[in-house]
């Protein structure tokens, strides 16, 4: 079990960006740091990517540290089970369950595995710390 991190010693976490491309990793740093998006997901063939009460560096599209996030809760939902609730969590376009299965079918589509009864992990997360611009470069 990873030990707890106070937000003073982000440097050491893991760091990860949402989307597939640096575009889409800014439009949703956008929608985290207005709290908006307090969720995500991705294919269980991906591996479990984290654990509830463990926290990591979300970075923008050109990979800057931009804030810190805790998983809050991680489940396995089949892509045609997720519930409209999580897909408002998620924040995107109009908040609705038919816009993110349009959305994530796209999604993992390009990456060459959907399916309509794919398992997802499926992580809601809190932000802990907002981290200044410019934090993490090299002095």
């Amino acid at each position: 079990m990873l030990p707890d991190t106070s937000p003073a010693d982000w440097q050491d976490l893991e760091r990860v960006s949402f989307g597939d491309s640096p575009a889409l990793a800014d439009a949703l740093l956008d929608l985290v740091l207005s709290g908006q998006k307090t969720a995500t997901c991705w294919s269980v063939e991906d591996g479990q990517q984290t654990r509830p009460g463990r926290r990591s560096v979300l970075c923008d599209g050109s990979g800057r540290p931009r804030a810190v996030v805790e998983t809050v809760s991680l489940r396995i939902l089949s892509f045609d089970r997720v519930p409209a609730e999580f897909a408002r969590k998620e924040g995107e376009g109009d908040l609705s369950l038919a816009y993110w299965r349009q959305e994530h079918r796209r999604f993992f589509e390009g990456l060459g595995h959907y399916s309509e009864t794919m398992d997802l992990w499926c992580e809601e997360f809190k932000v802990v710390e907002v981290l200044p611009t410019g934090a993490g470069r090299s002095s």
